[in-house]
């Protein structure tokens, strides 16, 4: 039984996703960009006409915040809820639950065109025509998740921007959960907080969140793909930036003397190992990932990642790339090659076992729609992993969305609806019962 109705679910989605959103990398300010302000201000106005409460926007830093207080019915047997047990949840001892989601998108592809979002119903499981003008199109061969979608209905790009699935799947679903709490008072439930956060695209979701106007003992962020899908251990991060010193003289007489700089680039990127890149691995397999690149003979400046989601493989990877920065000084002289690393978060999962009911509840909430439930490792970040360890213990679920940061973007509908009601199902379980 499903408490959400598809065709609104889209609606709400195609709304949200209409609106550009991207932010921007190495922009000091947050949010990164204005346009993220126009979905913030939306929220609001939405999350006020639901009649929810401490609605609140944080216009300098474009954070959204609003609360669907806690309640009790008066009718303990129906809700199959004891009513000492009820007793104490009116005490508030139920814990507050807090649901997270970005409204900022990847901007891998220039939308500024704007995001043209069409729905396809009764996908009929064939090659999809994105753009006929541009010749876009994608099929199951290419993508083979779109195989299950089969006779569902799915959301996709016009081919010339990203769809923005990745969050506005997950912003959807929150907002859906919340319209379904404030106009149904008769179903039990805790204290639930929201939050929609900027710029967590470009690392900084919540680098200035308020944790008076999200004071949660618990959290979920929802900008996962696949639903179903329960996350709680994420990559190990560090940024590496190297800035390497040439000399550049004539080439017909430089034997002896002429240092390419972007050669010693290469040589850098040489003594890394060569298997443990993103084309190489999976699951937990961490890597080197060059970014940007780009130099002279004077000059060259380099960008890796480094992810790992063991901490002592994690560490031995920011020992490798020094090693490699400090030889390559021994070759060609000291502060040819100068290295900065740069930890950027952590993996979750040990914030997150001490609290594994929020595994084990969100379990049991994908069975009850008929799902089974995957714990995957997360290949990224999220906001939940910063969220973790600044004390709010916070896994990842699964939002319907798929083909992050690109043209080829698609939300399935039918999966937003179980995401929804996988949410809905896990806030009843902290209040002490269970939906039929």
């Amino acid at each position: 039984m499903s408490h959400f109705d598809k065709e609104e679910i889209a609606q709400r989605f195609i709304r949200y996703a209409s609106i550009m959103t991207q932010s921007e990398e190495g922009v000091p300010d947050t949010p990164s960009t204005d346009c993220q302000r126009h979905l913030a201000e939306l929220l609001y106005n939405e999350l006020r006409e639901m009649g929810a409460s401490d609605v609140s926007y944080d216009v300098n830093k474009c954070y959204v915040y609003a609360t669907v207080p806690g309640n009790i019915p008066a009718d303990f047997e129906k809700v199959g809820m004891r009513e000492d047990t009820a007793a104490k949840r009116r005490e508030n001892l139920a814990p507050i639950i807090g649901l997270v989601a970005h409204m900022d998108t990847s901007n891998a592809v220039d939308s500024r065109g704007g995001v043209h979002p069409r729905v396809i119903e009764n996908y009929d499981g064939g090659r999809i025509v994105l753009n006929a003008d541009r010749g876009i199109t994608m099929s199951p061969e290419e993508y083979p998740d779109l195989a299950r979608m089969k006779g569902k209905t799915i959301i996709v790009t016009d081919g010339t921007s990203v769809l923005g699935g990745d969050d506005k799947a997950g912003v959807t679903q929150i907002m859906e959960v919340f319209r379904f709490f404030l106009s149904h008072p008769e179903i039990a439930h805790g204290t639930i907080r929201c939050m929609f956060t900027p710029d967590e695209e470009v690392g900084n979701g919540v680098l200035n969140f308020d944790p008076m106007r999200f004071a949660v003992d618990y959290g979920y962020t929802v900008d996962g793909s696949r639903v179903g899908d329960i996350e709680f251990e994420n990559f190990n991060a560090a940024s590496c930036r190297i800035d390497i010193k040439g000399l550049s003289t004539h080439p017909g007489d430089a034997k002896g003397k002429m240092i390419n700089a972007v050669l010693v680039g290469m040589e850098f990127n040489s003594l890394l190992p060569a298997k443990e890149t993103p084309y190489y691995t999976e699951g937990y397999e961490g890597f080197y990932h060059l970014e940007e690149m780009h130099g002279t003979t004077d000059a060259c400046h380099m960008e890796y990642i480094l992810r790992d989601h063991d901490k002592e493989k994690f560490e031995l990877k920011k020992k490798t790339v020094l090693a490699a920065a400090g030889e390559l000084n021994r070759r060609y002289g000291e502060g040819t090659v100068k290295i900065e690393v740069k930890d950027s978060y952590y993996n979750m999962a040990e914030k997150i076992r001490p609290h594994m009911h929020l595994i084990d509840n969100a379990k049991k909430a994908v069975e009850e729609v008929g799902l089974t439930p995957t714990t995957l490792p997360i290949r990224g970040g999220t906001d939940g992993c910063t969220l973790s360890f600044r004390g709010i213990p916070c896994p990842n679920l699964g939002t319907g969305a798929y083909n992050y940061h690109g043209r080829y973007e698609y939300v399935c509908v039918d999966e937003m609806e179980q995401g929804a009601e996988i949410l809905l199902r896990i806030l009843n379980r902290y209040a002490g019962y269970t939906l039929d």
